[in-house]
């Protein structure tokens, strides 16, 4: 999965340049101990109002004040988490891309932190300051950069790299696809106000930690409340709401290829669409500034003040808007622009056999069927359903809603590093306009239809996948919860199935 391909030659070069761009934290004067206003040695910091909690497998996380004081209160409540998260990267990360960790950190520091505004430096450093604050000593800011930018960098960085430098193997990268979601309005949905849904794609050994909720009220922009990954500024998978009504979620487009290391990192991008956006237009605008190609998607978006969605499909030199106040979007990792399609994918839209394409036609049959009826409870359904649309058969597997790539003889081959590999999805996410009208969401942790993933019998039946062993759980089934912004864990927010 996302192995890009180099001769021995040239990953000899990236790593010399590796070792010599990464400059660590001491040799800028950095020290382990946290600043002054956060507690001396063996005192509580002050958190400045954060806090967490945890409801059926999530991580509520409450963080509020400057971006530094967000920054801390994530580092510092999410210290064991980030840890674990990092763990799993360096291995994926390092094997996918041949390689080592020195790189990642000196593509952070040479690569994205030029690039990267005030305010979210200030958020990054903060980080780092709460891990340090909590007892962590052997991860800096170059390791927080790089775990922000772990979906950019071997999936669209290294393989721009690559082509540098050895223009033929363009042809074997592979980008990963991820998600399936939906976003409705007018007609198709039961009280014609906007309907969105999201399961998050990945594989387990990364996916069974998109478990955070963070809800941040930051010193400038609006309230958001957002699923998200230990260590990220932004959501990452994407879903997300604000206090302007913005709701927002994507899909990756499968087969992309771009890159601009000059441009904005995408997850800064995201993070400040999410915080700033009023409107539509906002959000387009945001993300269209320095676009840098990073993890490139079909944002769905719904203005819940006006009850008009839209999809906004962005490449690197491509981009198109689409819009309306009657009808729906869908995302299952295809592009929709021809041009887009022609010029910057090697995606065929053709194949009704890929699981982009099957998933593609699922979504269609489902807003037919339930046009009018669509509401958050049957997004929920959606989203674990198990029906293969090019088989017509009923059961799990790579090209369902609730992807199950681990039991499939066939893998993703667009993707995934071969069949059975533990890849699909790992998370859900729903709300119609009453639930996002009051920051609110449901939320299911694990696979979408509640079943578990078992590690031991999983790499018993397939050890090629043991690389992954000293990083990968298992995922068991959870109930449905709803979390809202403010939330304070009192209640136990669960939903059922």
């Amino acid at each position: 999965m996302r192995r890009s391909l180099c001769t021995r030659k040239g990953l000899q070069l990236f790593l010399v340049l590796g070792l010599l761009g990464c400059v660590s934290l001491a040799c800028q004067g950095k020290t382990a101990s946290p600043r002054s206003d956060h507690g001396g040695v063996g005192e509580k910091p002050d958190l400045h109002g954060a806090y967490r909690f945890e409801r059926a497998n999530w991580i509520y996380v409450h963080l509020q004040g400057t971006p530094h004081q967000i920054g801390f209160g994530h580092g510092y409540l999410l210290a064991p988490e980030i840890e674990q998260a990092m763990r799993a990267i360096r291995i994926e990360n390092t094997h996918s891309t041949g390689r080592n960790w020195q790189f990642f950190r000196a593509t952070a520091k040479n690569i994205y932190w030029p690039h990267i505004e005030t305010q979210y430096r200030q958020e990054l450093q903060g980080i780092e300051d709460g891990l340090k604050a909590h007892g962590v000593r052997d991860i800096d800011l170059w390791d927080v950069v790089a775990l922000n930018g772990f979906i950019e960098t071997p999936e669209y960085y290294v393989p721009w790299l690559d082509r540098q430098h050895h223009p033929k193997v363009e042809a074997d990268l592979k980008v990963h696809g991820h998600c399936s979601a939906f976003v409705a309005t007018g007609d198709w949905t039961r009280d014609h106000k906007p309907v969105i849904a999201h399961s998050n794609w990945d594989n387990f050994m990364l996916g069974a930690r998109w478990r955070i909720i963070f809800d941040i009220e930051p010193q400038h922009g609006y309230h958001i409340l957002m699923d998200g990954f230990p260590g990220k500024i932004d959501s990452g998978d994407d879903f997300g709401i604000n206090s302007a009504g913005m709701e927002i979620t994507e899909t990756t487009i499968t087969g992309f290829h771009g890159f601009d290391p000059n441009g904005i990192p995408e997850f800064v991008r995201a993070r400040k669409a999410i915080q700033y956006s009023a409107s539509i237009d906002d959000y387009e605008r945001i993300m269209l500034a320095g676009n840098n190609g990073g993890y490139a998607n079909d944002w769905l978006i719904a203005d819940n003040r006006t009850g008009e969605v839209a999809r906004l499909e962005l490449g690197l030199k491509v981009h198109r808007l689409w819009r309306t106040k009657n009808g729906y979007f869908v995302g299952s990792n295809f592009p929709s622009d021809p041009r887009l399609i022609r010029e910057e994918t090697d995606f065929n839209p053709n194949d009704p056999s890929s699981s982009m394409n099957a998933r593609h036609k699922r979504w269609d049959e489902l807003m037919a069927q339930y046009k009018g009826q669509i509401d958050a409870a049957l997004a929920k359904k959606f989203l674990a359903d198990h029906y293969d649309a090019y088989t017509k058969k009923e059961g799990p597997d790579e090209r369902t809603l609730c992807g199950h790539v681990d039991v499939s003889p066939r893998g993703i081959p667009q993707w995934s590093e071969g069949p059975y590999f533990d890849d699909g999805a790992v998370n859900a996410k729903a709300a119609d306009s009453s639930l996002a009208s009051k920051m609110s969401f449901f939320a299911r942790s694990g696979r979408p239809c509640g079943e578990d993933f078992l590690v031991k019998p999983f790499l018993a039946k397939h050890p090629q996948f043991s690389w992954q062993k000293p990083a990968l759980g298992d995922m068991k089934g959870n109930p449905w919860a709803t979390f809202h912004a403010g939330d304070h864990g009192q209640s136990s927010g669960t939903t059922g199935n």
